[in-house]
Formats: C-alpha cells, sequence, structure tokens
C-alpha cells in the first residue's frame, strides 16, 4: 500500500474522530456555559444581575447606590460600590422599582446606614471590583473590598446567602427594610422569633403603590446579638414597627461561614417561613446552586443551537436566559396570592404571575413563551384572567399586585388572544373571551371613541392618543381572530372593522398617520420627526415615522392605503435612511427613523416580506443582529424591557418572527444560527437547517418543508408545532423571486 495513501487514510479518519469527539462534547455541555448575566448590565441594557431560577419570585443580586435611569435594575456594570443585596428587581426596564429586604454584610463598628457614595466606609456600603466578581445562571459571588466574601443563589421564592467573614473580625449583617430603588417605605417590621429566626415585612409606594412583600430568615449560626433600629435610633427589645426599621447582626469574633436562608411571600411570614421549608429544607449551599443550574438548563435546552461561532451562541442563550426572568411568581409554594383587591387567594388552581411588561412582550416574548412554556403561559393567561376579575379590566403592566397602568393600549389582550389561537389549554376560553370583549368595550383608555369607530381625538384627555388607538387596534385585530376561531361571527366581523379603525388617522396631504382633533380637523402640532412634545404628544416615545407601520394585524391594508406594493416599499427605503432627531433617550439602535432600542420599531424589517421584497428584511434584520447585539455587558441597545429585546434576537436568529402574533405566522427572515431545534412537548422536534449560512450568505435563495420545496416567505405555528424540518438554502445574493408572488407573501 502507498505510503502517502496510508497517512492520508489515517488523517482523515483522525479528523473524523476529533470532530466526533469535538460535537460529543459541545452537547454534554451545559447551556448555562454560553450565558453571561453580565451582558445588557452596562449601558442602557437596565438587566438584572444576580442568582435567581427561571421566572422566580425572587431576584437576589447586588444593588449599587441608586443614581437614575441606568440604574432601574439596581446594578449597572460601571459602578464600583455595592450597598446591599436585595431580594426583588425587575430586569430592563425604563423605570425603577423594588430591591426589597436589603441584606448586607460587613465587619468593625456599627453602621445602620449605607452611607455616603463618595466616602468608602462612611457607611456599610461597600467598594468591590469586577475581577472579584462571578455571576451565572442561579449563582452569583463578589469579595467585598470590606473582606467579606459574599455567595448567593436562590430557589423560586428563596433567597439563600453565604458569608466568609476575614478571621478575627468583628462581623455584622445589617437587614434593611427602609432602602429600595425609587420607592418610599412606609410601614415596616422585622422580630427575632428566636435565636435561628426571624420575621417582617415592608411596605411601600413607589412604581406600583401599596407593595407588601413578607419575609422570614433562618441562620445557620445562633444569634445571640440582634439589635433593631429605626432609622439609626436603637429601639429597646427584639422587634420594632415604623418607616425605616433595620435588623443587625453581630458576631463578636465572625462564624467560618454565615449561611442566611431569606423566603419572601405576597401573603404572610409564615408562608415566607413556609417556602423556605419547602424550597430549601437543608444548608447545602452547592445543592442549591446546582439544582438552580439545572432548572436553568432545563428550559434553555427547549431550544438548541448550532452557530459559526462562539459569540453568536453566547448571546444567544444569554438573550434566552434574560426572557425567563420576568414574569415572574407572585404567590406562595402552596399557591396562596395576593391578588391586586389586596384579598388573599389560598391554594389556587394556577400560578399566578406579576410583572407584565405587556406592551413590551406582546410582541415576541410571549410568542416565544407559547413554543417553550406552554404550562406557564396557561398560568399567565389564568393570572391576567384573574387579574380582570379583581379590577374589572384586562391588565396593562402588574406590577407586585399593582397596575401601573404604564404604556398605552391593553396588551394583556392581544397575549391572551394568542394563546387560544394557538392552541394553548388549560383556561376558560368563553371566560377569556367574555374579559377581553367587556374590557375592548369599556370606556378604558378612550375605548368610547374607539367602540363607534370613531378616532380618539388628540384634545380629549387621554394620553398619548394615537398610539392608544393604534395598539389598541392590535388587540381589536386580535379579539376578531379569537371570535373567528370560537363561531362569533358577529364579534368577528365588528373586531376586524375597529382593528382598521388606524385608516382614520392617515393624512393623505402629508403622507402620515396623525392626529386627529374632537372637530375633525387634524391635530396642527405635527412633525413626523419629532418626538417630544408637543409634536410627540400624540405618540407614546417615537415620533409619527415608526408608528406608521403600527398596524400588523392589517399590512394588507396598510399597503394599500400607502398606494400598494412599490410605495410601501419605497417609504420604508426612506424610512431606514432619514436619521433620527435624537431628542429622546429611548431612541437608541438607529437605522434612519429605526430605533431598536424601542419595541414599536421591532416588526417594520419585516415589513418588506409584504410588498413582495423579503430580501430587504434579511439585509435589515442581519444588520440590526450584528450591530446592535453584543457579548459585552453594553451589548443591549437599549432598555432589554422584560425580555422584550432578547425575545427578538432569539426569534430573528433561528430565522423568523412573528410580525401579528395572533395570526400564526411568522414571517421569514435571515438566520444566524446554523441550525435551530425547538424542543417540543411530545418528543416533538421543529429544526431549521441553514445551509451555506455565513456572514456574507445572508439571503435565502430557496426553502424546503420537510424534504419539499416551499415558496412562501413566512412559516405557520401548526406546521412549527407538528414537528419536522425547515431548511434553507443561503446566499450572498437576493434569491431569485423568493417571497416576491403574492400567494407566497406573508398575510
Amino acid at each position: 500500500m502507498n505510503l502517502n495513501f496510508f497517512k492520508t487514510i489515517l488523517l482523515r479518519i483522525a479528523s473524523v474522530l476529533f470532530v466526533s469527539l469535538f460535537t460529543t462534547a459541545i452537547q454534554a455541555q451545559q447551556l448555562t456555559s454560553f450565558v453571561d448575566p453580565f451582558i445588557g448590565s452596562g449601558g442602557h441594557g437596565h438587566v438584572f444581575v444576580g442568582a435567581s431560577v427561571p421566572f422566580g419570585a425572587v431576584q437576589l443580586g447586588p444593588d449599587n447606590f441608586y443614581k437614575g435611569w441606568d440604574w432601574c435594575s439596581g446594578y449597572n456594570y460601571q459602578d464600583s460600590v455595592i450597598r446591599g443585596f436585595a431580594h426583588t428587581h425587575l430586569s430592563g426596564t425604563g423605570i425603577g422599582d423594588l430591591s426589597d429586604i436589603i441584606v448586607m454584610p460587613y465587619t468593625g463598628e456599627i453602621k445602620t446606614d449605607k452611607g455616603q457614595e463618595k466616602i468608602p466606609g462612611s457607611g456599610y456600603a461597600s467598594l468591590f471590583s469586577h475581577k472579584n466578581e462571578q455571576v451565572k445562571p442561579g449563582f452569583y459571588s463578589v469579595k467585598l473590598n470590606n473582606g467579606v466574601k459574599v455567595e448567593l443563589t436562590a430557589s423560586e421564592r428563596v433567597g439563600f446567602h453565604r458569608y466568609t467573614f476575614p478571621a478575627g473580625k468583628t462581623a455584622r449583617v445589617i437587614i434593611d427594610l427602609k432602602e429600595g430603588i425609587n420607592d418610599q417605605a412606609s410601614d415596616t417590621y422585622i422580630e427575632q422569633v428566636d435565636d435561628y429566626t426571624f420575621k417582617g415585612y415592608r411596605i411601600s409606594s413607589g412604581w406600583a403603590k401599596n407593595q407588601l412583600i413578607y419575609f422570614a430568615i433562618k441562620s445557620s449560626v445562633p444569634v445571640k446579638n440582634f439589635g433593631v433600629y429605626n432609622n439609626n435610633t436603637l429601639l429597646p427589645g427584639k422587634s420594632g414597627k415604623d418607616k425605616a426599621i433595620k435588623g443587625l447582626i453581630s458576631f463578636g469574633q465572625a462564624p467560618a461561614t454565615l449561611q442566611l436562608k431569606v423566603g419572601i411571600s405576597p401573603v404572610s411570614s409564615e408562608n415566607a417561613l413556609a417556602n423556605i421549608r419547602a424550597e430549601i429544607p437543608g444548608w447545602d449551599f452547592a445543592r442549591v446552586v446546582s439544582q438552580a443550574n439545572t432548572k436553568w438548563n432545563t428550559e434553555l435546552s427547549k431550544l438548541t443551537v448550532e452557530t459559526q461561532n462562539p459569540v453568536d451562541k453566547r448571546i444567544f442563550y444569554t438573550a434566552m436566559y434574560h426572557t425567563m426572568i420576568n414574569p415572574s411568581l407572585f404567590n406562595d409554594h402552596n399557591g396562596d396570592y395576593r391578588g391586586t383587591d389586596s384579598k388573599v387567594y389560598e391554594k389556587a388552581p394556577f400560578a399566578n404571575f406579576s410583572v407584565f411588561s405587556t406592551w413590551d412582550t406582546y410582541r415576541a416574548a410571549h410568542p416565544l413563551f407559547v413554543l417553550t412554556q406552554p404550562q406557564r403561559v396557561s398560568d399567565m393567561v389564568n393570572t391576567m384572567l384573574a387579574i380582570n376579575d379583581q379590577q374589572g379590566s384586562m391588565p396593562v403592566w402588574h406590577l407586585a399586585g399593582y397596575e401601573t397602568g404604564t404604556m398605552v393600549g391593553i396588551s394583556s389582550q392581544q397575549i391572551v388572544a394568542e394563546a387560544y389561537l394557538k392552541g394553548i389549554k388549560g383556561f376558560d376560553a368563553e371566560r377569556a373571551f367574555t374579559a377581553l370583549k367587556t374590557t375592548a368595550m369599556s370606556d378604558a383608555r378612550g375605548q368610547r371613541f374607539l367602540r363607534e369607530l370613531k378616532p380618539l381625538p388628540s384634545d380629549a384627555g387621554i394620553g398619548r392618543p394615537l398610539a392608544q388607538a393604534l395598539e389598541l387596534g392590535v388587540s381589536d385585530g386580535s379579539i376578531a381572530l379569537m371570535a373567528k376561531a370560537m363561531g362569533k361571527k358577529q364579534d368577528y366581523e365588528y373586531f376586524k372593522k375597529r382593528g382598521e379603525n388606524y385608516k382614520l388617522y392617515y393624512d393623505k396631504s402629508v403622507g402620515f398617520l396623525r392626529g386627529r382633533m374632537s372637530d375633525g380637523s387634524w391635530n396642527p402640532n405635527f412633525d413626523p420627526l419629532k418626538s417630544t412634545r408637543p409634536y410627540g404628544s400624540d405618540f407614546a416615545e417615537g415620533n409619527s415615522w415608526q408608528y406608521l407601520w403600527l398596524a400588523p394585524q392589517d399590512a394588507r391594508g396598510l399597503i394599500d392605503l400607502l398606494g400598494g406594493d412599490k410605495p410601501f416599499a419605497e417609504k420604508l427605503d426612506k424610512f431606514f435612511s432619514i436619521p433620527l432627531a435624537g431628542d429622546l433617550v429611548d431612541l437608541t439602535g438607529g437605522i434612519g427613523q429605526y430605533a431598536h432600542g424601542n419595541e414599536p420599531s421591532h416588526h417594520i424589517a419585516y415589513l418588506y416580506s409584504y410588498a413582495g421584497e423579503q430580501w430587504k428584511t434579511a439585509e435589515k434584520v442581519r444588520y440590526i443582529m450584528k450591530e446592535f447585539y453584543h457579548d459585552k455587558p453594553d451589548g443591549i441597545i437599549g432598555n432589554e424591557d422584560c425580555g422584550a429585546m432578547s425575545a427578538w434576537y432569539v426569534f430573528s436568529a433561528m430565522g423568523f418572527y412573528p410580525v401579528f402574533p395572533a395570526s400564526g405566522a411568522y414571517v421569514i427572515g435571515s438566520p444566524v444560527v446554523r441550525k435551530a431545534t425547538i424542543n417540543l412537548p411530545g418528543n416533538k422536534k421543529f429544526v431549521v437547517q441553514a445551509v451555506n449560512n455565513n456572514k456574507d450568505n445572508i439571503y435565502i435563495q430557496s426553502l424546503m418543508l420537510n424534504g419539499k420545496p416551499y415558496q412562501k416567505g413566512y412559516i405557520l405555528h401548526s406546521d412549527i408545532v407538528k414537528g419536522g424540518t425547515l431548511t434553507m438554502v443561503m446566499g450572498n445574493k437576493p434569491g431569485a423571486g423568493f417571497g416576491k408572488n403574492p400567494e407566497n407573501r406573508p398575510q
């Protein structure tokens, strides 16, 4: 045998073995290893950094001194001072709140105030360095400059602390019920029950009013020295009640290790203690870390991807991780929860949730949950229906059992309609439809005009009226489809017509949607480029250019309104080329007038497909993913918004996006990943395979669905949940006619 030939064969065998072993190693690697929770913690991302489990009530992590907008989650990567470790946090929001039950270990003399940020040692706050900091799903650790090593993990309703103090020091732990984020404590209470047990509550008012959180704490070592302070004044005894109560644990000689388990509850301290017993009965910290890691791996494995490089995989799985911090459980292990009517509902048959940022999350996060979290979607729908029963209307932006009413529209309506239309079980469909219809026929948010098919006037005293009307139009279109599926023909026809109300605002003379006055005239304060008052008063964090496209429930009608396919596509081209005025801080991630940092823009790049120019959708979405998502602390271009920004990436990276979620159609874009597998219930899989995919080959040449040619520029939810394979052949030039013919375009 020729020696060179023999060597070649051996090299090929070795190569095959290496690839096989490498693939096996990658498959065995836990998906949590690709998650970097620091991504989005810098800049304007506002994500939570700390220890939690998927959708858990507890988000246990560090807080810096609150300095405004970029500290809405309590922590910003640019900071270097930690004031304590709180048990509740928001993630990605543009308004701050929560940061309840702050616990902080330190050494030395008694300090009951956090101190001044610029004067180290003036209070219990401590400097820290990122080189001494570590975070991964379910675990956070930092070595503070005060010498204490802090390690944190969590279950659903319990935060678990482990502190290692420097030897020979006086060790202290303060429990500060005064401090929070952007709120004011009105009633706080703590008491020592026995040497190992503490309990109390915190009532505060911030973004959400009348917040009530109960807690219980178990210590791993007996606590013989416990003092209670109101602000900085020592109180007699082992309990205290006032507006600024703080508990101080002291040890003359620091224990080698101190562990604390902090349970929280919306109902009672007794339930908080029961949550500890149910979820973390022992003291094996490493085991709880491992359990949290397993929970994250289980949820992350609902989607498995193969990428061209590890950076893309890191961005993908971090984005997926960020979609599962909120909504958050708002109940106890036994099912008890406190409703928006302040009543306690015992042993509810569903898991009650809070933190519903529906204006942000109806677009992509909730559609993602439909694919990956069907049981939780059922619980979320039941929560929304319970909120409707308790407050008399569907939720808008629900936080800690309180309706904040933030943002425009009533977007929980399309979330519920989508769930029904996509086959989610476990809730009463008639009850759900009645709730949606009753809310839609109410006077809330100017619907007294909309229900009569009239424009919501700019001078009617309703905030952001045109944005309200457009978002409510998305709700109406969703309700229409639900009515149709339920055989309610009259309701279908009415809500379908109502979903076309956006046309009432089209001013042909300027080519934009524009506010109408009560007398029918156009709002004179109009400039399509401006998003600040008075010109932007009709809109919510945007301008007329950005809101022109907000009719996903009737994309074909919008195209016709703007003159047909060619004028529509030309208008989109112009939209992506005229520079932003830059007059609102939320309008980040600009491509012309497009602002990826704000949700009303998120579907717009996909609208080219409706006009037969899918290749332009491919160009835009690949550019957005490349330029606006990175694997560094400032790697999210704007507020992450409770998973909204991340869900856009997850869908787009797989190659499709739910422009109008209730329709059941996902519009084809251009995948970043080479292969994505959606692991569905019943051991079914839907695989997206991108052939010849790389940074240059961004255009779809052809599609095959389950081995057969597929011409459409969209894929249906019904096709995905059956399982199967969608093969995309990619190239470096627009595919000849892909998605161009009218019958192949999204409808």
